[in-house]
């Protein structure tokens, strides 16, 4: 009661508004400048399952506008490092990490775990992508971007409303839009459209009216000027993405686990706090690699001893370049250890690291 005090003494939520918020299912796709605002007011305001979904690492170059993170945060994959953070805001909601990339082999079992997806995507390739498994899902999916001192907000396939192709039929050129990496962003202003993305998912919940359903809203940080448009329904682009169900035909679960591990650098792995390492090679495998805190279990017995394995800490696997720890990754995630890593380039890359890092 303390906690939502200042929702349930609103008239217009009450009690019956929260226990809406604290059953509801979110999934946010991307922990990024638009993902962090969005994961924490949706926290903080009691989402009761709240899912993330992103395969990056947080870098030095995040934090001018990520700022769930810290610089304690930095080589940690977002999603663990933004559940951790979370879960000290809000202990009381059910968060689900899922460091990986969504791909046509996992979006649609995911999305049906949600009853409302936030795209916090920064490329069109993925977007399209949540657009198309949200309509064959029937979900309602809330979109935020940003363009150097610009953003939009818009939220699409709401009760029969129209889709993102409806807005945009046709992808751009893979390269032919930059990104804010290359042509930077206001720092403020991811904070500014996640917000506002957060506050349609929180309407969506409720049953309040005037969704952003059929409407773009645009918003130039520049000089506070705002633009509504209005988007039209084309039943083409939904027949479109029903033509194009074939895609996501071959979505199995070991497809999702294979597709796209969580992988680390040596530099890294070595940055990360409470951290075990696990050397899946054979014991006559060299070179020898001499570090604190590293388990030698060759991946045929990995199974067999997982008890040794410490799953409150953040879990490096290396082989000798990289496949074995790949799929180690991926038996470990079958067996719920959500916060383990590959390390890329196996153990030649630690030995490199340890020769540098020594100099």
């Amino acid at each position: 009661m303390s906690r939502y005090s200042r929702h349930i003494v609103l008239s217009e939520i009450g009690q019956a508004g929260q226990d809406k918020l604290s059953n509801a299912k979110v999934l946010v796709v991307g922990a990024g400048g638009l993902g962090c605002p969005v994961l924490q007011y949706l926290t903080a305001a009691g989402i009761g399952t709240l899912g993330i979904i992103d395969h990056d690492f947080v870098e030095t170059s995040n934090l001018q506008r990520q700022i769930l993170f810290g610089t304690s945060s930095l080589g940690i994959n977002k999603a663990i490092a933004a559940k951790a953070r979370l879960e000290d805001l809000n202990p009381t909601i059910n968060i689900q990490a899922y460091p990986k990339k969504l791909t046509h082999l996992n979006a649609l079992s995911l999305f049906e775990k949600y009853d409302i997806i936030v795209d916090g995507t920064d490329n069109f390739r993925t977007r399209y992508l949540i657009n198309d498994a949200v309509i064959l899902k029937s979900k309602p999916v809330v979109y935020g971007a940003i363009y150097k001192f610009e953003g939009q907000v818009s939220v699409f396939n709401y009760q029969n409303g129209p889709s993102y192709r409806c807005l945009f039929p046709t992808p751009p050129k893979d390269g032919s839009v930059a990104n804010c990496s290359e042509i930077g962003v206001l720092g403020v202003l991811p904070g500014i459209i996640g917000t506002m993305q957060a506050n349609e998912v929180i309407k969506i919940v409720l049953g309040f009216d005037n969704v952003l359903s059929g409407k773009l809203f645009c918003y130039n940080s520049r000089n506070s000027e705002t633009v509504m448009l209005k988007i039209s329904k084309s039943e083409s682009a939904f027949e479109k993405v029903r033509a194009g169900r074939e895609t996501f035909k071959n979505e199995t679960s070991t497809a999702i686990c294979e597709s796209h591990i969580a992988e680390i650098s040596a530099e890294m792995a070595f940055q990360l706090d409470n951290v075990q390492f696990i050397d899946l090679r054979e014991q006559d495998e060299k070179p020898l690699v001499a570090i604190s805190d590293c388990l030698q279990i060759p991946l045929d017995n990995l199974e067999k001893q997982l008890d040794e394995i410490h799953s409150e800490k953040k879990i490096v696997l290396f082989c000798q370049t990289g496949i074995r720890s790949k799929k180690g990754v991926t038996l470990l995630q079958n067996h719920n250890f959500n916060n383990c890593y590959s390390l890329k380039d196996g153990a030649s890359a630690i030995l490199n690291y340890l020769k540098i890092s020594t100099q």
